[in-house]
């Protein structure tokens, strides 16, 4: 019910034994169960649905090896801040450590992948857990968050007191106490059961610019000669759409370069969008608004900003705000937020600004002269195999 109130329309899966009352219950709710055949490709397509749909994308797996078959799914999430899910099964919370079938310690294995990585105890607890799990992963900076279901919270009560109490008992004083903590394990684990609970989803919180923050670049962009713009995946992040960044970067007429999930923003006819010669637009701008970005390898740990180019750095991770700086780069304007809705209050506040003619269609004669180049290399007949490039620009077309 949890699942469905999110809005979750796939649960992605590889049926294990651990996890089955999920996989019927999410059926009988409409949700659809898809089972894969591999638990790296739950998450993968889990992964995928979050991205492009902006919603959470949830996965199940079984214990033990269904849990650790994930790892590296669930870092490609984590890099790529992704909202994601991952449900895992697990030994009955009383068998722990006993021996049980497929019993480890999962935690351990996400806790530096994960936003949150949390064991539920009680039955009563699902709820609330799945809750602010699913709120934790979409807050902030996305990423993904792991939650385990011992087996004992998850079937009936019948079929896990049978479990538990087993069919020999010893006698005396020794049985006795044995009952009496077993019963009171049952009572406490199934204890507000079938209580409603409140399953709508808890509030996102997602930093935002300050009028005041967004008046300094303001400033930055009204004096610069060469502007420029570098749109990474986390601006397509939720909750601001597409179309509103879209109809912001083309309302400023900064020229831009489009990275990652960012990449089709733009229309490809867009005066705006560069594709080549990034390198050198960046050694000569003045001003470059690192929107969603990151100063990594892409862009040679910050090497690739010109001597004295002011660096306006928007991100909604103050790790990756900061990542290289002091080293070959220093923002002069560090915003933690995010970055789309900065960018539509940025074109607010410059409306009427007209970025430097000069500048732009210098930087559009180098992106012809690129793309002649790459059409004449396109025309080369290799000696023995295809051209690349010309196979390529025959994809174009289509």
């Amino acid at each position: 019910e949890v699942l469905k109130a999110h809005g979750v329309k796939f649960l992605f899966t590889l049926a294990g034994g651990h996890i089955s009352p999920i996989l019927v219950a999410s059926e009988k709710l409409g949700i659809r169960v898809v089972d894969t055949r591999h638990e790296a490709t739950a998450v993968f397509a889990a992964d995928a649905v979050a991205r492009l749909s902006g919603r959470i994308g949830v996965a199940t797996v079984t214990a033990g090896p269904g849990v650790t078959n994930t790892v590296t799914a669930i870092k490609n999430a984590q890099m790529a801040e992704s909202p994601l899910l991952l449900i895992g099964g697990a030994a009955a919370s009383l068998q722990k450590g006993r021996g049980a079938l497929q019993d480890m310690d999962q935690l351990v294995l996400f806790r530096s992948l994960c936003k949150v990585c949390v064991s539920v105890g009680t039955v009563r607890d699902i709820v609330p857990t799945l809750r602010k799990a699913i709120a934790t992963a979409q807050s902030g900076t996305p990423g993904p968050v792991f939650v385990e279901l011992p087996i004992d919270i998850l079937y009936p009560f019948h079929v896990v007191e049978k479990e538990i109490r087993g069919s020999k008992t010893p006698h005396g004083l020794r049985g006795k106490v044995i009952q009496w903590y077993l019963q009171n394990y049952l009572r406490n684990l199934f204890a507000g059961a079938w209580e409603a609970q409140e399953v709508t989803p808890l509030p996102v919180h997602i930093p935002l610019a300050t009028q005041e923050e967004i008046q300094q670049c303001t400033e930055l962009v009204s004096r610069a000669r060469k502007p420029l713009v570098l749109v990474g995946s986390q601006a397509m992040l939720p909750p601001t759409p597409a179309e509103d960044l879209c109809t912001a970067l083309e309302a400023l007429g900064i020229p831009c370069y489009l990275g990652g999930a960012a990449r089709g923003l733009l229309p490809p006819e867009s005066p705006l969008l560069l594709r080549h010669n990034r390198r050198d637009a960046l050694a000569a701008a003045d001003l470059v608004i690192l929107a969603g970005g990151v100063c990594d390898f892409r862009l040679s740990y910050g090497r690739l900003f010109g001597r004295g180019a002011a660096v306006v750095a928007v991100n909604r991770d103050r790790e990756q705000l900061g990542k290289n700086s002091g080293v070959f780069w220093k923002a002069r304007l560090a915003l933690r937020a995010d970055a789309a809705s900065f960018m539509v209050g940025l074109a607010r506040k410059l409306r009427g600004y007209s970025c430097p003619s000069d500048w732009l269609e210098k930087l559009r004669d180098a992106e012809r002269e690129k793309e002649r180049a790459n059409r004449e290399k396109a025309a080369t007949p290799p000696p023995s195999h295809l051209n690349p490039l010309e196979l390529l620009f025959q994809l174009d077309t289509l």
